[in-house]
């Protein structure tokens, strides 16, 4: 048994050394996706375009501007005139938020009070609208509190005739700057090796089919375990080795820490490769040629990284598509991947993510044999 495993061993492996182009593309690709969704993935807004209306005048109202100008959130395009022009701005793309400060705004805040301040937004991107509108609150909040002070000490009695606020002091843990590239590039580690491996053994039947060795399988005592733990093994051993250089670069790269037990996250690692490893030679014994591979491949890998949580909070999605997120091996390695990474927890805490991604790679592994037929049709 095992001389017949190893044989589809080797011959796998001799098959990618000789292509060229599978080599440079196991190698090259990952690493320009990993710089790229590094780089480009990110919850975090910066240089908004901004335009101002002041229709106060005053020496508050020009206070509160320079901070926009001083923060690297906002890009400060243009000082409107009229509220016209705030509009017109927004309309033609020129600014995505438009900040109208609004008559009376340093009365108020002499007399303590809310002072207006009005805030458009371009919604048509609500993401980034959003985290623009966050920006803009903090910005506006540490003005109102800078200012609250500033004259509660020239007024007399003011400290003790204004009203105390909150003061929050916060501790972000293991992240302490919120830095956003470390949660994604943890994130795009599992994601790359996930699209990888599918990819690769999706189309390992496919291609026996294709060229004809299958007749010649076919005919050999080779069980159909055997042929599945032949082709599993090599993409096994290449999606380990290309998980580790994605991560490696990733670390090195971008500075994001590992404070965890490598051995834990190995342990995750082969975990969800027998997961994606199965799910892709399930896939290919269920098309007939390596295009429709490809679009099952397609099919498959978009819903599991949309249902993730990569991206999107899975406690925001419906239901029943939380109920369907637990089929997702990315699931329970992102969270993995993260905890390992930033927060150096062991399996004592990630042992029932171990065990999802157990359960889900050997009843992949499982039905993928079982539908497995030494024939062409």
């Amino acid at each position: 048994m095992f001389e017949r495993i190893i044989r589809i061993l080797v011959k796998e492996l001799l098959e990618i050394r000789r292509d060229r182009w599978a080599m440079f593309r196991l190698i090259v690709p990952p690493l320009i996706q990993m710089l790229i969704f590094g780089y480009a993935a990110t919850f975090e807004v910066y240089h908004v375009n901004t335009v101002i209306l002041d229709r106060d005048h005053s020496q508050e109202s020009r206070d509160l501007i320079s901070h926009f100008v001083a923060s690297t959130r906002f890009d400060v395009v243009k000082i409107a005139g009229t509220e016209r022009d705030v509009g017109q701005a927004i309309d033609d793309g020129t600014a995505t938020v438009g900040i109208t400060i609004q008559p009376r705004f340093a009365a108020f805040l002499l007399k303590g009070q809310k002072a207006p301040l009005q805030v458009v937004v371009d919604g048509t991107n609500s993401n980034t609208a959003l985290i623009a509108l966050g920006y803009v609150e903090q910005i506006a909040a540490t003005y109102s509190a800078s200012q609250g002070n500033t004259y509660a000490t020239r007024i007399p009695g003011g400290i003790t005739a204004r009203v105390e606020e909150l003061d929050v002091a916060q501790r972000p843990w293991f992240n302490p700057n919120l830095d956003g590239r470390w949660f994604f590039v943890p994130g795009v580690v599992g994601t790359l090796s996930l699209i990888l491996t599918v990819s690769l053994t999706a189309s390992a039947v496919v291609r026996e089919r294709e060229i004809g060795t299958l007749e010649q399988i076919m005919v050999s005592p080779i069980r159909p375990y055997e042929f599945i733990l032949g082709k599993t093994i090599p993409f096994f051993l290449i999606g380990f080795a290309e998980t580790a250089l994605v991560a490696v670069f990733g670390v090195l790269w971008f500075q994001v820490p590992f404070v965890g037990n490598p051995f834990i996250l190995m342990l995750g690692t082969a975990l969800f490769l027998l997961s994606t490893l199965g799910l892709g030679l399930l896939i290919s014994t269920l098309v007939r040629t390596q295009q429709q591979a490809f679009g099952a491949n397609f099919f498959v890998s978009n819903p599991m990284f949309t249902l993730s949580g990569f991206s999107f909070p899975i406690a925001s999605m419906p239901r029943p598509m939380q109920w369907v997120t637990y089929l997702d091996p990315l699931r329970y390695y992102l969270v993995v991947i993260r905890a390992t990474f930033l927060k150096g927890v062991g399996i004592a805490v990630l042992w029932p993510d171990l065990l999802a991604m157990a359960v889900i790679g050997i009843g992949l592994l499982t039905l993928s044999t079982l539908r497995f037929r030494k024939a062409l049709d």
